[in-house]
């Protein structure tokens, strides 16, 4: 921006405060376009959100404009910026004004583009709300294969693909994913979605099973087997017959446990502990894991032979912090349920909330969403969820993030003051005290501003002397 005026910085300061107030999104962007045409004469104004997927605008907020008003032109000079966020164009800021009023055209749209700058990360917030208002509008949850499974992203909606060609097979599948992702929903759709949905569907924990115990839990014992063996106990792979065993961990299975599971995939047939009979199993067979592996096979701690004949049809589960808007498609999903379960009067997520949502890493994915909605619905004394609700690590994140735009806005606002400074010194040739003469403030002030600012103004006396 060159050469801003004070009243420019009165005005970014505005702004600024405006967008740090805990109010609605659509509430603080009305109000910046109020605070432009106070200090900076606007007099019509709109910010455009923009569709990230159809790249077209579809939302407008609008100051000065009638109904149906959507020429910006005629006699006043019409000015657009792109408000960018993180690299993408999140929206358009269009501001007119008289054209007899517009003295220096590079200065207009230097102001412009700090006003888009400070409020570009609201622009994006706001842009993400409307998405999921009309993705909730518009979605057809027969795409996915569980109304469990919500979810729009790209690598969901390939998830979603992939277990619409191999949930009807009897092919292996494996699952990898962080844990808290859902991989034991996934599994459960691929049952679901199969023809063996009548059968049972039998879940094992591979990870929770001490090892001792494992192939008694998977194969089952004969009665006398071993001290204790009282009766005959039926394993899980008899259990799951005519439908799905699902092994979750399967990571964590001992290599003696591995052998025989191999011998599942190559003859389909396994002994019970204590028996030399042969029980034949038409289980399919689902497993998952949030480890890589093939570092296990490499470490000697997973049969190679194994992990080929399970390797056969991977899934892999994004982690929530890489899907994007679904954060916060999801979180409307957990509150209704939750509302619902609970007999609560909630029903919508602030917008503070939606920010913190955003930026947390959510190392524990889906279930530590769930597990964070499901306790501010049981805190929410009215129809909104707010941050008082969050658990402490979500409120932290947020204080946090509060700092950091902070900081942003000063950053921003120092770089106009340190500008406007330096021009009033070149102009004095050094002599701050006709620097401040310029800039209408005493030469205290001034002084007080150069060392704050680190400004050399010696550099601006050997330019004259030059």
């Amino acid at each position: 921006m060159l050469n801003p005026t004070y009243d420019e910085l009165i005005a970014l300061h505005a702004i600024a405060n405006v967008l740090a107030q805990p109010w609605d999104l659509r509430d603080q962007l009305e109000r910046v376009l109020v605070e432009m045409s106070v200090h900076l004469g606007m007099q019509r104004g709109m910010i455009s959100l923009l569709d990230q997927e159809t790249k077209e605008t579809w939302l407008e907020i609008a100051y000065g404009i009638n109904p149906g008003e959507m020429d910006m032109g005629g006699q006043a000079g019409n000015k657009c910026v792109p408000i960018i966020y993180d690299t993408r164009v999140a929206g358009i800021l269009s501001a007119d004004k008289v054209a007899r009023d517009i003295a220096d055209i590079d200065r207009e749209m230097g102001i412009l583009s700090s006003v888009a700058e400070l409020i570009a990360k609201t622009v994006h917030v706001a842009t993400i709300e409307e998405e999921n208002r009309r993705l909730r509008r518009l979605v057809d949850y027969g795409q996915s294969p569980s109304m469990d499974i919500v979810g729009h992203a790209k690598g969901m909606v390939d998830v979603f693909g992939l277990i619409g060609h191999v949930a009807d097979t009897v092919t292996p599948v494996i699952i990898y994913g962080e844990t808290g992702t859902g991989k034991g929903l996934t599994a459960q759709a691929i049952h679901a979605k199969s023809a063996r949905n009548k059968g049972p569907f039998v879940h094992v924990n591979c990870a929770a099973v001490p090892e001792s115990l494992i192939e008694s839990e998977l194969f089952g014992f004969k009665k006398g087997a071993f001290s204790g063996a009282v009766r005959r106990h039926r394993g899980k792979f008899e259990e799951a017959y005519d439908g799905s065993i699902f092994l979750d961990e399967v990571s964590e299975l001992p290599l003696k446990a591995q052998a025989k599971l191999l011998r599942i995939f190559q003859e389909k047939n396994f002994q019970t502990q204590g028996s030399s009979a042969l029980i034949k199993t038409n289980a399919r067979i689902i497993a998952s894991t949030c480890h890589n592996l093939e570092d296990y096979v490499a470490a000697g701690k997973f049969r190679s032979d194994l992990y080929y004949r399970l390797n056969v049809f991977p899934i892999y589960l994004p982690p929530l912090r890489e899907r994007g808007n679904d954060i916060i498609l999801l979180a409307d999903h957990f509150v209704l349920k939750y509302a619902k379960q609970f007999h609560k009067p909630v029903r919508r997520i602030s917008a503070a909330v939606i920010e913190s949502f955003l930026f947390h890493p959510w190392p524990g994915n889906v279930r530590e969403l769930e597990n964070c909605i499901e306790r501010a619905v049981l805190l929410a004394a009215g129809d909104s969820i707010e941050i008082i609700h969050l658990p402490p690590s979500l409120q932290i994140s947020r204080r946090g993030g509060e700092r950091n735009e902070s900081g942003r806005f000063d950053a921003v606002l120092e770089s106009q003051e340190s500008s406007l400074i330096i021009q009033a010194l070149k102009e004095a040739h050094g002599n701050q005290s006709q620097a401040a003469r310029i800039l209408g403030t005493t030469k205290r002030i001034i002084q007080y501003k150069i060392k704050k600012l680190g400004i050399d103004p010696r550099k601006y006396r050997l330019n004259r002397s030059s």
